[in-house]
């Protein structure tokens, strides 16, 4: 099945039946039909003109630290952007491929003496997914540093949207609600000098690996912070710290991370969120709202 991608595309971007578990931040996951992998923007377009001709379901994804993939895989096309990494600074202006991981973005722009990336450090996502999930942390987030992304649609075509555009919130972009694709995104920082950026990068880093499970696979913090709550401690409180279903934990050291504790399937994470949201629903009466995108077959 999708033998015939290989007549649009050179082999080393392609691959058959590929464990998602080896792509995904959660080492979790069964096989895609077929993993794309392109090594530029028209490898991307080519693959995107190829599904909707076919009619073919795709995803696009990038570093995978936001995804939960099912046990049974995905039936269809996975396109993974993390080749699309280029970086080009000229003054104050950044423009990125959407498959840079944020850390080395942010390091980037240190060494030209840019300011306004250091929340990056340490999340371990691409700069595609941080744009359309409006990532942020200790006070940053993309939405004040994009001024412009670029995107295709599923039949190729080319979209450049303003920052009012995209129409950045908390965690979220207009590219939650549309198929668009972000490929590219020219971003406006700071000058400022690069030993004092990267000891606020290297301060922020250390304050993540004291408070979050970074040594374990996760997808990160688990649920949307509702307003005027703190998730962590509500889940403590509730006596679920260290809790287990499978290999699936609730992590000892912050709460509102499930951590895969060693052959946690995705079944057993799906099972532990919604005994979270069942408890914290009938204790607080919030209904909590998970960040993680579960895809693939029930």
């Amino acid at each position: 099945m999708y033998q015939d991608l290989l007549m649009l595309l050179p082999p080393r971007s392609v691959v058959f039946d590929e464990p998602m578990a080896n792509h995904t931040t959660f080492k979790i996951g069964g096989p895609v039909d077929a993993l794309v992998i392109p090594q530029s923007i028209y490898e991307l377009k080519t693959t995107l003109e190829y599904c909707a001709a076919k009619q073919v379901p795709w995803l696009v994804f990038g570093a995978g630290s936001n995804l939960l993939v099912r046990d049974k895989g995905i039936r269809g096309v996975a396109i993974q952007i993390t080749q699309l990494n280029s970086i080009q600074i000229c003054g104050q202006k950044v423009y990125a491929e959407a498959g840079v991981m944020l850390s080395e973005l942010a390091y980037a722009a240190a060494s030209f003496n840019l300011s306004g990336l250091e929340f990056a450090e340490g999340i371990p996502g691409s700069l595609g997914g941080a744009i359309v999930m409006n990532a942020g942390a200790f006070d940053g987030e993309m939405g004040k540093v994009v001024s412009e992304v670029e995107a295709i649609t599923p039949t190729g075509e080319h979209k450049v949207l303003s920052r009012s555009q995209v129409g950045f919130g908390y965690r979220q972009s207009v590219f939650q609600h549309n198929d668009y694709v972000v490929v590219a995104a020219r971003l406006v920082l700071k000058d400022d000098e690069e030993p004092a950026i990267v000891a606020r990068m290297k301060a922020y880093a250390a304050r993540r690996w004291e408070k979050q499970p970074l040594e374990y696979p996760s997808a990160g913090s688990v649920f949307r912070r509702p307003p005027g709550h703190f998730v962590g401690p509500m889940i403590e409180a509730l006596g679920m710290k260290g809790y287990s279903i499978g290999g699936a934990q609730v992590s000892t050291k912050h709460a509102g991370f499930i951590i895969n504790n060693g052959g946690a399937t995705a079944e057993d994470v799906l099972q532990l969120i919604a005994l979270i949201q069942e408890k914290v629903a009938d204790q607080y009466g919030i209904n909590l709202q998970s960040e993680i995108r579960v895809l693939g077959e029930p």
